[in-house]
């Protein structure tokens, strides 16, 4: 159960070849959107942790949504024999646009060869019955998820990193998309500001009660040009030491229902942009240890779910 080869939780590369017969992959694109909480709707600084590339990859300005696709497919064919893509909207809020807009932007991606299906980045603020319209038009040919960026269930955590909503939105958001065909993601940020593993384990809790289909556990990490760097650099912040972190995502996983797709352990962040942990660029080595940990704990995903 240690090794990388044989693992207690649900993985996304499972279910896709389970479903597609086949290796597929996410290639990451950016389609040049804003967020409300950058660009005066919500607030102009963003949420703290966040820098002015939003999680993106820069390429809107250099590349075509289809020519980022088509750089992603040979890049990611070499690497791992991959034969099916989902295009994956990251950078930003990617809902956050007219729907006319929307909708040019995803048939573009859809029309390339090999792209079975989208994901989607976004607020749960940022979601409308129209949007939701559309996408579910495209979960009768196409795999659609939707991305919805909750971070932690505790609405003062949610202030403090100046997220824009309430922990409500994300329920409202996840209820709303639930029964349409569409795929949900939650995003969970472990070592935010002023939280404790009591704050985790309470979030877990809860987005097990939330029924989605998958969730993304992200390392917090400083990067250059956030509030988040101003904090740290004022000793006003401090890191998750590797141990600390991988009994985190235990923690997490025993909570999560054993069906619930488990789509990432950890972050990867730009090594040009990172200041601290200077830990979260070996990804291999903090997979390895939250291995460890679950062997250890004799422990699995789903062990402790209460639903």
């Amino acid at each position: 159960m240690g090794t990388l080869k044989s693992k207690p939780y649900t993985q996304l590369n499972t279910y896709l070849r389970s479903r597609f017969g086949c290796r597929v992959q996410k290639i990451t694109i950016d389609a040049g959107f804003t967020c409300p909480n950058r660009d005066g709707k919500i607030s102009t600084g963003g949420c703290i942790f966040c820098n002015a590339r939003g999680s993106g990859t820069g390429k809107f300005n250099e590349m075509s949504i289809t020519e980022q696709l088509e750089l992603g497919k040979q890049r990611l064919y070499r690497r791992y024999k991959a034969k099916k893509f989902l295009a994956y909207f990251q950078a930003h809020t990617n809902t956050y646009a007219p729907l006319n807009q929307l909708k040019v932007v995803y048939e573009e991606a859809l029309a390339v060869p090999d792209i079975i299906g989208l994901c989607i980045g976004t607020r749960p603020d940022c979601i409308s019955d129209d949007t939701l319209d559309l996408l579910q038009s495209y979960a009768k040919k196409y795999l659609i998820w939707i991305e919805y960026g909750l971070q932690s269930i505790h609405d003062k955590t949610l202030e403090d990193i100046n997220r824009g909503h309430n922990a409500q939105a994300i329920i409202d958001a996840i209820t709303a998309t639930q029964n349409r065909d569409i795929l949900t993601c939650v995003h969970l940020i472990l070592g935010l500001p002023f939280e404790t593993r009591n704050h985790i384990i309470e979030t877990a809790n809860a987005v097990a009660n939330l029924s989605v289909d998958a969730v993304k556990i992200h390392l917090l990490y400083v990067v250059k040009s956030t509030q988040m760097a101003q904090m740290y650099y004022q000793g006003q912040y401090q890191c998750l030491y590797p141990k600390q972190y991988a009994d985190w995502v235990c923690d997490v996983l025993e909570r999560l229902p054993k069906k619930t797709i488990i789509q990432r352990l950890t972050s990867d962040p730009h090594p040009q942009e990172l200041i601290a942990p200077t830990w979260a660029l070996n990804k291999r080595a903090i997979l390895s240890l939250i291995h460890q940990r679950l062997e250890s704990r004799k422990t699995y995903q789903g062990r402790l779910c209460l639903i």
